[in-house]
């Protein structure tokens, strides 16, 4: 969809979260059968960072990052309309995440649920936001992104375990009378479902594939078919990135930002390479975070926002892709 609205949306604030500690790649050599050399080389990771899951968890992190998203927009949890949450690791399905943080936060009658759409959340979640503030239903909206990946992990095989961390990232959406030309210009929103095998997370043993019977990872916990995942996403992160830069007539340097969900660092690279994205217009943070699904984007956002990297007047592109399949881009004047 485009946008060619009256009125603008503008991104009023931004806030993230994660936990304090750190989970290295020579603690994971103290698990399992691995290298800090193997990780590195694979995925560009060199920590993590994971709750305590006795006092942290995705409730605690959405919490904080929409918190410090509200300080910097100079807002009250009391002015917001809706609060999405995007994530797969909820404590509960019902309520949601999002309504327990409305009534931490004080922001009730505000709507508030939850949205699954695994490691695209966030970008999900504010082109959700954007077509609800563009219908005119809301004139303010917080959306976070937030996975606390640790808690569906598990520990004792390397294929899946080396990559994920935990964090959440946010941001506050305001109506912007002043000027329609600020918000999303450009935002795609798709899925292919037939692939749902290639990344899920099976509770019962009927859930499980017949071809993935023999998988050694507990139920409960992430599996992934690592050679599917890499060849999807290193074909889709470069096919969607062109795709929005055809569709609104953008080049690469018109672009101050490439926010990208951190998968694998060689992933990220290829895509510099083919498009001819410069270093300093690609935030990367894999290496300190690992992949923390849908949190992933908006702690990139929040961290070069605070940065001073993304300024009023930039144009900012947004884009990931997770499991279901899923993939959306979005691109914002800010």
């Amino acid at each position: 969809m485009t946008s060619s609205d009256a009125f603008g949306v503008r991104i009023a604030g931004a806030g993230s979260a994660v936990p304090d500690r750190r989970l290295t790649n020579a603690d994971l050599e103290k698990l399992m059968d691995t290298s800090d050399e193997w990780i590195v080389q694979r995925t560009g990771i060199r920590e993590r960072r994971v709750v305590d899951q006795e006092v942290e968890g995705t409730f605690t992190l959405s919490r904080d990052a929409l918190r410090r998203a509200l300080d910097d927009a100079g807002m009250d949890a009391r002015d917001l309309d809706q609060i999405i949450v995007a994530t797969v690791t909820a404590e509960m399905t019902c309520p949601s995440t999002a309504c327990r943080i409305s009534a931490e936060l004080g922001a009730t009658p505000a709507g508030a649920f939850d949205l699954v759409a695994a490691c695209s959340g966030f970008v999900y979640g504010i082109n959700v936001a954007d077509a609800l503030m563009r219908a005119g239903h809301c004139r303010t909206i917080a959306v976070i992104g937030c996975d606390a990946m640790s808690t569906v992990i598990d520990y004792s095989e390397r294929s899946v375990s080396i990559l994920f961390g935990d964090a959440a990232g946010a941001v506050v959406l305001a109506r912007e009378e002043n000027d329609p030309t600020v918000g999303c210009i450009y935002s795609s929103t798709q899925a292919d479902g037939s692939m749902w095998e290639s990344l899920y997370m099976p509770r019962r043993s009927q859930e499980v594939p017949l071809q993935d019977s023999d998988n050694p990872i507990k139920l409960g916990c992430l599996r992934m078919n690592g050679r599917e995942i890499y060849r999807f996403a290193i074909t889709k992160f470069r096919e969607v990135i062109q795709e929005a830069l055809d569709a609104t007539g953008l080049g690469v340097d018109d672009i101050s930002q490439f926010v990208c969900h951190q998968s694998n660092l060689r992933i990220l690279e290829n895509a510099k390479q083919k498009l001819g994205l410069p270093d300093d217009k690609v935030h990367i943070n894999i290496d300190r975070y690992g992949n923390s699904s849908a949190g992933s984007v908006g702690l990139c956002f929040d961290q070069l926002w605070q940065a001073g990297k993304i300024r009023r007047g930039d144009h900012v592109l947004f884009v990931a892709f997770g499991g279901g399949l899923t993939w959306a881009v979005s691109v914002w004047k800010i």
